[in-house]
């Protein structure tokens, strides 16, 4: 599907990254029986051959865990750098941020190589420290979730007060 606002979309991969990994929070939407199911979800990342696997951990039960069995293929989101630009008039309001939307497949993670792989991208997300020990009977103790993207897009509205010309990085 192509982008309306196609001025906006970012494609270089280590801009996508860098803004992934500051994030903390992803929203997964399952398709449950006619009804969509949407839970927002601490992730890790990696990036293997140029694409993108989010790690999740949780209950091994419950609707999110049967879901990723019965209904594996999903939606995602991911946003930040919010921050509203103001008017003087209710239209002419606008704000920047960013964006990342995609599809991929949900499943769930059985080797323990990987379900300690998993878990160790969820802690660097979320603490920015990588190696901990993760006893083994905590890991076997929750359910680990692997989401490979299949599609992928990144768009932003940057802050117009941040643009400047090289002229002026370049005066300082």
């Amino acid at each position: 599907m192509e982008m309306r606002r196609k001025e906006r979309e970012i494609t270089d991969a280590a801009q996508i990254a860098a803004f992934l990994e500051g994030e903390q929070i992803m929203r997964v939407a399952f398709y449950d029986d006619g009804e969509i199911y949407i839970v927002p979800l601490n992730y890790g990342m990696v990036q293997e051959n140029g694409r993108y696997i989010f790690y999740f951990h949780g209950a091994r039960a419950g609707r999110k865990f049967t879901l990723a069995q019965t209904a594996p293929k999903v939606g995602f989101e991911v946003d930040g750098a919010y921050r509203l630009l103001p008017a003087e008039s209710a239209c002419g309001h606008s704000c920047v941020y960013q964006s990342v939307i995609g599809t991929g497949r949900m499943t769930v993670v059985d080797d323990p190589a990987e379900q300690m792989r998993g878990l160790q991208a969820v802690m660097r997300q979320a603490t920015g420290k990588a190696d901990w020990a993760i006893p083994e009977a905590a890991a076997a103790a929750v359910a680990v979730l692997r989401l490979e993207a299949d599609q992928l897009r990144c768009k932003a509205r940057p802050d117009p007060a941040a643009q400047h010309t090289g002229k002026e990085r370049e005066n300082g």
